[in-house]
């Protein structure tokens, strides 16, 4: 059996004597981390209500772009495989490739921007989005197709950390930041259905490659947009005698930190894709001996960041930070949570084509309800978020996002669409939407003003690794299954059935594993996304 991976599977500026982000609700529970003092911060003002809002708008549309393509390379595949003769071997590349440079460069570039400011590195990253989206589009081979993609991961990796810093740090406290939140992340969905659409409809009409000239047409005039609208975010403090941008770059960045991070995560990633695409790799040495040395850099990371903190040097991820249980929490609940979400996309599209023997075009409109109620959920989220308990908001939407694995794992192939399948569609994006808009408040409110884009940065990061071994656990369950049942009975639909059966019920015990954990470290959270005085 054949899988394949989807991407989504993805922070007023504050006045100069705010030097770090306040408690959100309870300061026993939210205490920011304290950061070297020798990093610069940026603090400017709260832009107005109607820059404010374009600068959302501008930010949110570049994601949705991001999430466009993502959308119609998914339901493209095919048709691209074909046109440019695609290897087999690489059918799994311009998927899961743009995962693997992102999640390699974004605390990176998360922390780089906290340095030179989150201005200059996002209008980079939309202009290289613009280029490469476009690359992707006139793409003549396989591996040009999967370098551009990876290119594209690269320049998404500069977007995403930067654009929630300047949320967080240019929109004003409260209800616009929330929504601010919320509209990032309800473009992510949106963007990917409309691609799915898209993808469908240019495949059949005018071809697959319009889609990402749309797409890269889109990126430049945002890039344009954004020369305006973007603030850029200053230190009147600073003088001319105080280091330059380079000086201060190797100063105040944890580079070798950093470079431990990417490397763990760009490693596990790689193993990950190779597994999604064929299970038995895993027995290849190359593979064994790039998973034990991205495992052994987890370890190493942790001694250095530790060692840093003791010495009062720049620490990419405090190890202190981990003793905020609020923090904690939302991390594993946002891995699990994504890991659930975007796994939920995957098989229910397989169940469809392969089991109820639909085409790709018709399980992406069976997957709508899913991307658009996420989309909506964003933007609700936004809204009242500041209103409801955290607690409450995030026990209650991981509890109804945990019927939907268990509809699907009860579902019989061949009842309608509406009996079973559209209904856990609605109630599939629920937990991993609410976190999405939750979780940027916690993370951020962690982390001391001027590290917003390695808050950004370090969400992402999460969420992607959630993802990725999501997918390739899920993927390696339904294979496995799948084939013993196979030898057994004989029957191939009826195997392939109960290897996406088994995936649904361990997704319904990591959204179990969820509620748990919410119950747990988010017991006394209270509200958050609340003005503060």
């Amino acid at each position: 059996m054949e899988l394949s991976l989807l991407e989504s599977s993805d922070p007023p500026y504050r006045a100069a004597n705010h030097d770090k982000i306040a408690p959100v609700e309870l300061s026993t529970v939210m205490q920011p981390v304290e950061a070297p003092t020798n990093h610069q911060s940026h603090p400017v003002s709260t832009l107005p209500t109607g820059r404010a809002t374009i600068v959302i708008a501008m930010l949110s549309s570049i994601n949705f772009v991001n999430s466009l393509s993502n959308g119609m390379i998914t339901v493209a595949l095919p048709a691209i495989a074909t046109d440019i003769a695609l290897d087999s071997n690489l059918l799994v590349w311009p998927t899961s490739v743009t995962s693997l440079t992102s999640g390699t460069c974004v605390l990176v570039a998360g922390a780089v921007a906290d340095v030179v400011g989150p201005r200059s590195i996002n209008l980079a990253g939309c202009l290289l989005m613009g280029c490469f989206v476009l690359a992707c589009g006139l793409s003549q081979t396989g591996i040009q197709l999967v370098l551009f993609r990876a290119m594209q991961g690269i320049a998404s990796a500069l977007t995403v950390p930067t654009g929630i810093s300047i949320v967080s740090t240019s929109v004003a406290d409260g209800r616009p930041r929330n929504l601010g939140f919320g509209c990032l992340g309800l473009s992510q969905p949106l963007g990917f259905s409309v691609g799915l659409v898209l993808g469908g409809v240019f495949v059949d009409s005018i071809g697959w490659r319009a889609g990402f000239y749309v797409g890269g047409a889109l990126s430049f005039i945002l890039f344009v947009m954004g020369i305006w609208a973007l603030p850029s975010v200053q230190d009147p403090s600073r003088s001319s005698s105080q280091p330059s941008t380079l000086r201060r770059l190797a100063r105040d960045v944890d580079w070798v930190g950093a470079g431990m991070a990417s490397a763990s995560i760009a490693l596990f990633s790689y193993v990950l894709a190779m597994l999604s695409a064929n299970i038995d790799s895993i027995r290849s040495a190359g593979n064994i001996v790039t998973l034990i040395i991205s495992m052994a850099l987890v370890p190493a990371f942790v001694f250095w960041v530790g060692r840093q903190e003791r010495k009062g040097q720049p620490a990419l991820i405090p190890n202190s930070i981990w003793k905020n249980a609020a923090f904690t929490s939302i991390c594993l609940m946002v891995l699990l949570s994504y890991a659930v979400q975007n796994s939920i996309e995957l098989f229910s599209s397989l169940f469809f084509q392969k089991v109820q023997g639909t085409t790709a075009l018709g399980a992406s409109l069976r997957l709508l309800p899913n991307l658009l109620c996420g989309a909506a959920l964003d933007l609700c989220t936004g809204l009242l978020v500041n209103k409801v308990s955290a607690t409450t908001a995030v026990l209650v939407s991981s509890g109804l996002a945990t019927l939907s694995p268990l509809l699907m794992a009860l579902i019989n192939p061949h009842w309608p669409y509406w009996y079973d399948a559209f209904p856990a569609q609605l109630l599939a994006p629920i937990s991993g939407d609410v976190l999405f808009t939750i979780g940027l408040i916690i993370v951020s409110a962690s982390f001391p003003a001027h590290t917003q884009g390695l808050a950004g940065a370090v969400f992402n990061t999460v969420a992607q690794i959630g993802t990725s071994v999501g997918l390739t656990v899920l993927s390696v369950i339904a294979t496995s299954v799948t084939k013993n049942a196979g030898s057994a009975d004989g029957d191939a639909a009826r195997a392939i059935m109960k290897g996406y059966r088994a995936s649904f019920w361990a997704l319904f015990a990591m959204m179990i594993l969820v509620c748990v954990i919410g119950g747990v470290g988010l017991r006394k959270l209270g509200k958050v996304g609340h003005k503060r005085d």
